[in-house]
């Protein structure tokens, strides 16, 4: 069985009720009515109905129905004919037309009844924060007169209200909804009879075990649906939605993988970036632990960045995640080396020292050598020398 659009958001928190165990056993199999979002309630052939009574349709005045009006098992319909009396815009349905209809009611009741709700009791609905997608239960549904029940969604978002007995929505009252939701997704499931009260503007599919009654005056943006008793109008105008949008086609998911290596070496003290990358859908985010001091993972990008303290090796565990299991766990080493010592040049001498002890001025830079070497061997060869010229004088005097 594919997973309606309903039990989708519940299963990523959108409505945020815990509904999904409940939805899966209770949701029908077969295909929605044209005018609602799939969902865990579907109404079937019932969709085109405006007025679905089971004893009787009873009506006064001027009351408009757009679309579909029927009974079954009974036959009397009333009230609807020529001028002054009420307009049916669809087709008035005999006993064995309407029966099928029935019969979706009834399951689509049933399917509202046995989910679970999100454990706000709503009894009362008057001075209530906007209502979030949902199911909501309680005793008797009152919303009292001259009051206004918010219901804030999308234009995918369902709410089912269960009233274990009665619904009654006083006189002026109303049901606003907001952010582009639709009444076609609104569903109130009564446990015995529903009356809205002269004036009311009321919006959704009221599923009552037994009658349903619109008082002078009050309008209806949905369908009034009986199921054992008769539905009574008076001067009424009752439409149901007709232009929900379809379904969503869901966007297939992908368990992630990471396609990125083993990270680059990193240099103590200096500024470090690697981007570790990874397909999935919706989009991974990453996890790593094991990191060097001084390194970090952005969860988002994949980024691993920071300024390391200390060289040495680690181990490293990083993970991709996107909520479709299985998550990816690739396992690195991460090097940090010790900077390279950068290459100093030679010193350079100052000058020649003047025998005084000063630096003359105008002294030549160093070029390379040393200039105390050659003199010192030149002193060495002068002196040899002036020793060879007295020995060979001496030696000259003496033949004398």
């Amino acid at each position: 069985m594919a997973t309606s659009p309903f039990l989708r958001r519940v299963l990523t928190g959108g409505a945020g009720l815990g509904l999904a165990a409940s939805l899966v056993l209770t949701m029908s199999s077969g295909a929605s009515a044209a005018a609602e979002i799939d969902g865990p309630v579907t109404l079937e052939t019932a969709a085109t109905y405006g007025v679905l009574g089971a004893s009787a349709v009873t009506n006064t005045g001027p009351t408009v129905v757009t679309g579909d009006l029927g009974v079954s098992p009974g036959t009397a319909i009333t009230g609807f004919g020529a001028a002054p009396d009420g307009v049916v815009t669809g087709t008035i349905r005999s006993r064995t037309e309407a029966a099928q209809a029935q019969q979706d009611a009834r399951t689509a009741y049933d399917a509202a009844a046995a989910l679970t709700p999100s454990g706000v009791d709503v009894t009362d609905l008057d001075n209530r924060a906007p209502l979030v997608p949902g199911v909501y239960s309680g005793g008797a549904l009152d919303l009292s007169d001259n009051r206004t029940l918010t219901l804030d969604g999308d234009a995918q978002s369902i709410w089912v209200f269960q009233a274990a007995s009665t619904l009654v929505v006083g006189t002026n009252s109303r049901i606003l909804i907001t952010g582009g939701a639709s009444s076609c997704n609104v569903f109130w499931q009564v446990g015995s009879s529903a009356t809205v009260q002269s004036g009311a503007q009321f919006q959704g599919t009221v599923l009552a075990e037994q009658s349903v009654t619109a008082v002078t005056g009050a309008t209806v943006q949905g369908r009034l649906l009986a199921l054992n008793g008769a539905v009574t109008l008076d001067t009424n105008t009752i439409t149901p939605a007709q232009t929900c949008p379809p379904p969503t086609t869901p966007t297939p998911t992908v368990a992630p993988s990471i396609t990125s290596g083993t990270p680059t070496a990193a240099t103590t003290g200096q500024p470090y970036s690697y981007t570790v990358t990874a397909t999935g859908t919706p989009t991974p985010t990453f996890t790593a632990t094991g990191l060097p001091a001084g390194l970090t993972i952005d969860s988002t990008t994949g980024v691993i960045s920071g300024t390391p303290t200390a060289p040495g090796s680690s181990t490293v565990t990083i993970t991709a995640s996107n909520g479709t299991a299985p998550a990816d766990t690739q396992v690195v080493t991460v090097r940090v080396v010790a900077p390279t010592p950068t290459p100093t040049d030679s010193p350079t001498t100052a000058g020649v020292v003047a025998g005084d002890g000063r630096t003359p001025t105008g002294t030549l830079a160093f070029t390379g050598s040393d200039p105390s070497v050659p003199l010192g061997i030149a002193g060495v060869l002068l002196a040899a020398g002036i020793g060879l010229t007295i020995v060979a004088r001496s030696r000259r005097a003496g033949r004398v």
